[in-house]
């Protein structure tokens, strides 16, 4: 039986961490690219054809409910199910034939009643036509030799070079570009948003201290406290460069650490 393919929406980091950490405990399902907002999961949608969507209601550029709309207008629409903080908006869920509706914080045992009926509803309706994501990596047959593929493709200014994800020691977000700071000192300047490069850095150990870095868990030196309950980051570069570490993201970063 085809794993069922799911996508989730989620403009707020923590939440779609969470949701995903407990969407990968089902054997039977294969976790797509997420999207931060609508209008990104639009795209993602056309490309991937996911079978079930958790988005949230409230996101920025265009709302959960909107989005849904549009692709419940599409030949073979995905399976939603909206998420959020609040319970004003399930009547207006439901009237978009939404499977299910999760309030926030998740509970494990009511995301399995919401999977269950995800099930029964795919065993009913007919197959959707698969899609091939414009960054989809060919599989090598199992005779050919080849490995996993570890590299790394970015745009460096006017070329694109491949590297190592583990020399990545961290990004940093300057105007309209990010930086891309490797282990040898060297940096890459890249044009895509730094959400995109956590997106392709998603199998990795990498970690958002403050929205405008993206930091290797494995290239962290120390953590330091600084005030008001926030810390730097000391990484472990030649220049131990600090990065700050947001209130918000220290308790998740702690419990990363202790392996939790």
């Amino acid at each position: 039986m085809k794993p069922i393919k799911v996508m989730i929406a989620e403009d707020e980091r923590l939440a779609r961490e969470e949701l995903s950490y407990l969407l990968r405990q089902e054997e039977d399902l294969e976790l797509l690219p997420s999207a931060a907002n609508g209008a990104e999961l639009l795209e993602l949608v056309r490309a991937w054809a996911p079978d079930a969507v958790f988005l949230d209601v409230q996101m920025p550029e265009m709302e959960g409910i909107q989005a849904a709309r549009m692709l419940t207008a599409s030949p073979s629409p995905p399976l939603f199910v909206f998420t959020t903080a609040h319970e004003d908006y399930a009547v207006e869920a439901f009237g978009l034939n939404a499977v299910d509706y999760l309030l926030k914080p998740y509970s494990h045992l009511r995301l399995k009643e919401t999977l269950h009926r995800i099930r029964g509803k795919l065993r009913t309706e007919p197959a959707k036509p698969s899609a091939v994501a414009p960054s989809a990596k060919p599989q090598p047959s199992a005779s050919s030799g080849v490995g996993k593929w570890n590299r790394l493709l970015m745009e460096d200014g006017e070329k694109h070079v491949v590297i190592d994800p583990e020399q990545i020691v961290y990004a940093v977000r300057e105007e309209r570009v990010v930086l891309v700071h490797l282990a040898d000192g060297t940096f890459i300047t890249s044009k895509q948003t730094l959400q995109e490069l956590e997106d392709k850095l998603e199998s990795f150990a990498f970690f958002r201290p403050h929205r405008s870095y993206l930091v290797n868990l494995n290239r962290i030196e120390e953590v330091v406290p600084w005030f008001n309950g926030a810390y730097n980051l000391t990484m472990r570069d030649r220049k131990q460069t600090p990065i700050p570490l947001s209130r918000e993201a220290a308790k998740e970063l702690f419990r990363l650490l202790k392996g939790e």
